[in-house]
């Protein structure tokens, strides 16, 4: 562990890691502060928030289903240093426009017809942002990195961007709106200045036409990957883990204010446990596999995972707040609860175990392939992984349609914690 830490003092990976840091902790703050806002002072029904959630988490979504092929081919193609640069700068112009939604919304001007929808378009660009830099993330490691230093890495990137998503994800539940809206251009400002300083790093391969072609470019390059067995069986496994992931994600605000009788804070400070557990998760298991590129633990981290998700969905039953409807506890109170410390002790676990068990299969994806198809291959990673989570937002809003209740749904994400054992059970023996 202490080797990969080292590499926070090279110029050839801590730009990067200051970089995307940056731009996942923006990412929550600007996506934290509007969903927050809006389920506690928009709307006052259940599934009107539920909705509301799965719709801003689709948008954010789309871009890597529709754009993912582009950006993989231009990352492999094009010097990736340059495209951060040109990514970030696209942010100060996409926060510009998120801010103002945010700044309406305080000021009550326009909610529904001017400031929700312009947050919604800043939140859809955001995620055409992250489908961009997604690849370069990832493929950009193995070729500053030396071979035994890129799942340390991979451990790091993952770790510092949970660690962001804790930040921005906390601090949104607890400045006020307008405050947010400063602070999202003042962090694009410093992630484009940061981004400046990732030092070059010129296309490997040959250089070959772009094909802009959304469609025709995204099955080309699924199918150019997908028939790999061992990258399908990865592929398909993280995917099933977003969509585990989705799904939970959709669901903490809602349940967070309608049945823990929480306030805004206690929202965030669910979402932030989430984070801070999948950030503990790439350190622990970096630290079991020695710098082993492996699968040999994921099965087990997995079902660990559903577990945690079930003794989750059990304290949610058991819960009463012992408040009147309308009325909601403040974090303090939360804490003070008898269950609240069990309930917090669970979600850390779901998080944990989830870590444990994607960390090395986004490291898997970058190794198995030659250095000058790393791109392409976490863009068509991407793909499909937003596909799955576009299934999961979309099967979480037809389960409220249908009036399942929003701690029974928490059951899916259990379930399909099995499929995601067994599919990571194969990778590994495929792998063997």
């Amino acid at each position: 562990m202490k080797a990969s830490l080292r590499l926070l003092t090279k110029r050839r990976f801590a730009p990067l890691f200051v970089t995307q840091l940056l731009g996942a902790f923006n990412d929550n703050l600007f996506k934290n502060a509007m969903v927050l806002f809006v389920v506690y002072n928009v709307y006052n029904d259940p599934h009107a928030e539920t909705w509301f959630s799965a719709i801003a988490t689709g948008l954010i979504t789309l871009p890597f289903f529709l754009l993912s092929a582009i950006s993989g081919q231009l990352a492999d193609q094009r010097d990736k240093a340059a495209i951060i640069r040109m990514v970030k700068l696209a942010e100060i112009f996409i926060m510009l426009v998120g801010a103002a939604g945010l700044a309406l919304a305080w000021a009550g001007i326009a909610i529904h017809i001017i400031a929700v929808p312009l947050m919604l378009t800043a939140l859809f660009a955001m995620g055409v942002h992250s489908t961009f830099f997604g690849p370069i993330k990832y493929a950009i490691l193995p070729q500053h990195l030396e071979k035994d230093e890129v799942l340390g890495g991979t451990g790091l990137v993952e770790a510092g961007t949970y660690i962001a998503i804790l930040g921005g994800t906390i601090l949104a539940g607890l400045i006020p709106i307008e405050v947010a809206a400063c602070a999202v251009i003042i962090t694009a400002l410093i992630g484009y200045a940061s981004g400046r300083q990732v030092p070059p790093a010129p296309a490997l391969g040959e250089t070959t036409k772009i094909d802009w072609n959304i469609f025709r470019s995204s099955t080309h390059l699924i199918c150019g990957t997908m028939h790999i067995r061992p990258l399908f069986l990865a592929i398909i496994s993280i995917s099933f883990f977003w969509t585990i992931g989705t799904v939970l994600f959709i669901q903490f605000p809602p349940l967070v204010k309608n049945i823990l009788m929480a306030d805004k804070p206690v929202a965030s400070l669910f979402l932030g446990v989430f984070s801070v557990g999948v950030a503990l998760g790439s350190i622990v298991i970096n630290r079991l596999l020695g710098g082993e590129v492996s699968a040999k633990y994921a099965p087990a981290s997995v079902l660990g995972m559903g577990v945690f998700v079930v003794a989750f969905h059990i304290l949610c039953r058991m819960w009463n707040s012992g408040l009147p409807a309308g009325e909601f506890m403040n974090i303090h109170d939360f804490i003070d609860h008898g269950y609240a410390g069990w309930m917090l002790f669970t979600l850390l676990g779901i998080a944990t175990a989830g870590g444990m068990f994607v960390v090395p299969l986004y490291a898997f994806l970058t190794t198995t392939v030659e250095k000058s198809q790393a791109a392409r291959t976490v863009a068509a990673n991407n793909i499909v992984n937003s596909g799955a989570m576009v299934v999961g937002a979309v099967i979480t809003l037809g389960m409220s349609a249908v009036g399942i209740d929003v701690v029974d749904q928490l059951l899916l994400a259990a379930a399909m914690s099995i499929v995601s054992a067994w599919l990571a059970q194969k990778l590994h023996r495929a792998c063997d």
